[in-house]
């Protein structure tokens, strides 16, 4: 007789039925849950995570963060209000940024290469400045000054074979 294939197994049609209320999921939509199925209305009361933004239960895509739950569109930067998605975002007192608002705000980027210093980098400060360690630099030979003596021109550093030179930097 007709038969229907889910979750890898053969069912009598007449024998899909939800684990709860026991409704038909023959011609409907269902959700696995546990090793058995439900219908979507039995989910959402008994399994669906619930937003923390707005309380809603989840039945889409669900977004795990800050030991939360989310809708995918409720997961929010602190700043621009866009939804994070399953992109990049970083905490600033327990709040989500998005990348580009997190360093815009709070961020500090390298004057050697202008890209942000992020946790972790090697960096140091010089002629009112932050760079990164491998960008603090000659600017006239690409010498390493990390360390060493350096003397500035124009907010420049050099090294001291470049130090009184006359190039135009």
């Amino acid at each position: 007789g007709p038969f229907l294939v889910a979750m890898g197994k053969s069912w009598h049609p007449e024998e899909f039925n939800c684990a709860h209320c026991r409704t038909s999921l023959a011609d409907i939509g269902f959700v696995e849950e546990q090793g058995s199925v439900y219908c979507e209305h039995c989910y959402e009361d008994f399994f669906a995570p619930t937003c923390s933004r707005c309380q809603l239960k989840i039945l889409g895509e669900v977004i795990n963060a800050l030991k939360q739950t989310w809708h995918i569109h409720c997961f929010l930067c602190a700043s621009c209000q866009q939804p994070i998605r399953n992109n990049t975002f970083h905490l600033e007192d327990g709040e989500p940024y998005c990348e580009r608002d997190y360093y815009s705000l709070f961020g500090t980027g390298c004057h050697g290469c202008e890209f942000p210093i992020e946790a972790g980098d090697k960096f140091l400060e010089a002629l009112g400045f932050t760079w990164h360690d491998t960008c603090f630099v000659c600017a006239i030979c690409c010498t390493t000054l990390e360390g060493q003596a350096f003397f500035s021109k124009m907010d420049k550093p050099l090294c001291r074979k470049h130090a009184h030179s006359v190039v135009k930097i």
